[in-house]
């Protein structure tokens, strides 16, 4: 096979102390996230030079299988965004970077928060950075802000599938517990 899942950064019930349970991890990972690599290792059977390109040049070059691929980015970095020791305020280059270009991490987090929970549809929230300057960025549905020429920070997968399980139709509650698990130490690795 040309694309495999990666596994995730810690067991599946990891994340259940911080709001987000097993049940919501397991369907979220094996069903959903799986489901594109299985997808686009099919498309790649169908279409061998698919195979001798990564999930990035996929994304940048906006390939035909781009959903595909951006999907399979997009969860693997939301995977590595969170972590059962995360969550706090930021410490390091990041919260220096945050405290420059927001004022505070309290109006970082209150920017992205809004731009998560009130996402119309599906899609995702982002800290990005744009040039040298760290901004809130929303994408929908596949969308990738490597497609876009920004560098992925941190982000929130704000599709009904990532929250559903847990909080039904209460996306808000779901961005607040999100907060209790982001690993600050990707995020400053992503700089």
């Amino acid at each position: 096979m040309a694309f495999t899942l990666p596994p995730l950064p810690y067991p599946l019930d990891a994340l259940a102390g911080h709001g987000i349970s097993k049940e919501q991890i397991d369907f979220h990972y094996n069903k959903h996230h799986k489901g594109y690599v299985t997808k686009l290792n099919a498309a790649a059977e169908k279409t061998p030079e698919l195979k001798e390109k990564t999930i990035e040049q996929l994304i940048k070059e906006k390939a035909p299988v781009f959903n595909l691929a951006a999907q399979i980015w997009n969860h693997t970095f939301y995977w590595n965004c969170m972590s059962p020791n995360g969550g706090g305020a930021p410490t390091g280059a990041i919260a220096e970077a945050i405290n420059k270009d927001f004022g505070s991490f309290d109006k970082m987090k209150e920017e992205f928060s809004a731009a998560a929970a009130g996402h119309f549809g599906s899609g995702w929230a982002w800290l990005v950075k744009d040039g040298d300057k760290l901004k809130v960025h929303q994408t929908h549905d596949a969308g990738c802000p490597l497609a876009d020429g920004l560098k992925p920070i941190l982000t929130c997968d704000v599709w009904e599938h990532a929250f559903y399980i847990d909080y039904r139709n209460d996306k808000a509650a779901y961005v607040q517990s999100f907060w209790k698990t982001v690993n600050w130490d990707f995020v400053n690795s992503q700089l």
